[in-house]
């Protein structure tokens, strides 16, 4: 299986498109890898909620609510300049296989300094059947009507 990756830095409160859809949706990914890395590490104190979304995204927030079908992944990152207190980082992503575009946004939970955040992401890329192309794409409708 073919793997592809994407990686890009988010501001704080942007919302970003990653565009994997294709005509007829034969072609399905499954997130792999799911990292973040802080532009400047060790030098300030940072924290990003970083999410990913099957549907397209008005608003920025840091809560994640693993109840809500449309989250994909989620990660939460930590860094403080002080080795008192050392970095954390936090990933959680779901199993499931997409077939459209993809949504992602970044938050500062504390509200300081809205700093940018570096993320890297591995899709494994799975060959459809008509069937499940059109299951894949029903749910995403699904939930955009929701």
């Amino acid at each position: 299986m073919k793997t592809i990756s994407y990686k890009g830095i988010l501001a704080d409160e942007e919302i970003r498109t990653i565009n994997l859809k294709t005509n007829k949706g034969l072609v399905g990914y499954k997130i792999s890898k799911f990292q973040l890395f802080a532009p400047a590490p060790g030098n300030s104190t940072q924290e990003s909620v970083v999410k990913i979304y099957s549907i397209p995204q008005t608003s920025t927030d840091a809560l994640v609510n693993f109840s809500d079908n449309t989250l994909l992944a989620s990660a939460y990152y930590k860094d403080n300049s002080s080795d008192a207190n050392p970095t954390s980082f936090v990933v959680v992503f779901d199993n499931e296989v997409i077939n459209q575009d993809i949504y992602l946004t970044c938050n500062d939970p504390g509200g300081g300094v809205n700093e940018s955040m570096n993320y890297y992401i591995e899709l494994e890329q799975i060959k459809l059947s008509d069937l499940e192309a059109t299951m894949a794409t029903l749910k995403d409708i699904r939930a955009i009507e929701s």
